[in-house]
């Protein structure tokens, strides 16, 4: 059997230097892996960063001459971009080959975290607390296309909500949750993580990774893992388990090696 091919997508406001622990780790020859950056398309919208990840896909298996399902591997933001590419731009003609989509705190509902940036009353404190930690200095929400694009009201989200899943990937979501109620585990949010309710109202949960909340990743009927699988990992340096330290989380990273070698092996939950 051919060895699979991997690509890795790094999240918002990241760079493809996130996933040098999982390269050191994976069993894969470095030309069959496959780092995507776009970490410079901060002005471009979602629909185009999703044409740009088509487009080094495809210009990979020209090069290496490969042709095969591949596996994806992404982060945040990264997820995001991958199903807008995969659901709606390759929806119906299915072309890309793709084996598993492995997601890591993937706001396949949209974000709440961008939407929240974007609320009048609660928007300004928030990004106030996140200055220099998670968002830039002075930063507007309103001119960051790619923020705009990740809103649960977004026209990006309701594409994504319309196309539907391919029954012709194995979806996979990690997500990470506060098993402890530890404010370590993201101080900025004393442990928690804001989400938008059905009920159009704001709430923070133990149920999320600081910055994506769990019922943000729910996608029907796809499985997901939640980390830390065993609470008590919390107990020293929790932090780790926060969503911008999750792509070199080890947890993570043997999750996602275990899938890679074993695709077959089914997630330890379904969402419903």
């Amino acid at each position: 059997m051919e060895t699979i091919v991997l690509v890795l997508i790094h999240g918002w406001k990241s760079h493809p230097g996130v996933w040098n622990r999982l390269k050191e780790r994976v069993n894969l020859p470095p030309d069959r892996i496959w780092s995507f950056d776009y970490s410079t398309l901060h002005e471009s919208t979602i629909q185009e960063i999703a044409r740009r990840l088509q487009d080094f896909i495809q210009e990979n298996r020209t090069k290496l001459g490969y042709f095969g399902p591949i596996d994806i591997v992404c982060h945040s933001m990264g997820g995001y971009v991958t199903r807008y590419f995969v659901e709606v731009l390759d929806g119906e003609k299915k072309r890309e080959k793709i084996r598993q989509l492995i997601e890591i705190g993937v706001p396949n509902q949209g974000s709440s975290m961008a939407e929240i940036f974007n609320d009048p009353e609660h928007g300004p404190a928030i990004i106030n607390v996140l200055e220099g930690e998670f968002v830039p200095k002075k930063y507007i929400p309103t001119h960051d296309v790619n923020v705009q694009g990740l809103r649960i009201k977004s026209r990006e989200t309701a594409q994504l909500c319309n196309a539907g899943l391919r029954k012709d990937i194995k979806y996979r979501n990690i997500l990470a949750a506060n098993r402890t109620g530890d404010p370590a585990f993201f101080p900025s949010f004393e442990g928690k993580t804001w989400v938008f309710g059905h009920d159009n109202t704001w709430k923070k949960t133990w149920l999320g990774d600081g910055v994506i909340p769990n019922a943000d990743s729910y996608l029907p009927g796809t499985g997901f893992d939640l980390i830390p699988i065993d609470p008590s990992s919390l107990q020293t340096e929790p932090y780790r388990y926060c969503h911008i330290h999750l792509p070199k989380n080890p947890e993570v990273i043997r999750l996602v090696i275990k899938y890679i070698e074993n695709p077959l092996l089914p997630s330890s939950e379904i969402f419903p």
